[in-house]
């Protein structure tokens, strides 16, 4: 039994399924796992945070999935080989369940009905986040990440922006030089990590 806070999903294992999840402790940048490993475990981060990246063929890191609180690389439970490298962003716990007790679990009407909820929300994301990648300019991109993420057209940053420019295929100098730009032209207020999209004429 993990003796960290114990998560919700937790209460759909029974007693033998829970003595075959571990807890793990990873440093900022350890991976989890590499792209083309064969998936052995489901992955719930229990704090820290983690995320799944990938390289573009331009050599820049492209952040697909970031999780605190929440599973990781879901999509692995049915696949031969992970798609993108699980890193630990920060000091960052994980519960590594065992792929095949996970999958008993899911036999379990409670919890398959928990994780089709989980999977419909991450499905939104997930849109979303495709939708920005698609989008041809940095100030699109900045726009849409606000619109979408934050509130009343104001968003509370909670990273720095080189890891913000990374989880939106940027790179921090197009970032920061767009920023510059738009707050010049008075299209939006930047105050710390707080930016909020002024409509202009």
């Amino acid at each position: 039994m993990p003796d960290i806070a114990e998560p919700d999903f937790l209460a759909h294992f029974d007693a033998a399924g829970r003595t075959q999840i571990a807890e793990r402790a990873h440093g900022p940048g350890e991976r989890l796992f590499l792209r083309g490993d064969r998936p052995k475990f489901m992955f719930y981060v229990a704090s820290g945070e983690a995320r799944l990246t990938r390289i573009s063929a331009a050599g820049a890191e492209i952040v697909f999935q970031r999780a605190s609180n929440g599973f990781l690389a879901e999509a692995s439970l049915d696949q031969p080989a992970y798609h993108c490298d699980g890193v630990a962003f920060t000091r960052t716990k994980t519960l590594a369940i065992p792929i095949a007790q996970f999958r008993a679990a899911l036999a379990r009407e409670d919890f398959r009905d928990h994780w089709l909820r989980h999977l419909s929300r991450e499905l939104r994301r997930s849109r979303a986040h495709g939708e920005r990648l698609a989008l041809r300019t940095t100030r699109e991109r900045i726009i849409h990440y606000i619109e979408t993420e934050g509130a009343g057209g104001a968003l509370q940053l909670e990273q720095s922006k080189k890891s913000w420019a990374a989880e939106m295929g940027l790179t921090h100098e197009a970032l920061y030089r767009t920023l510059a730009s738009m707050a010049s032209a008075g299209q939006i207020v930047v105050e710390g990590n707080r930016l909020e999209l002024r409509k202009t004429d």
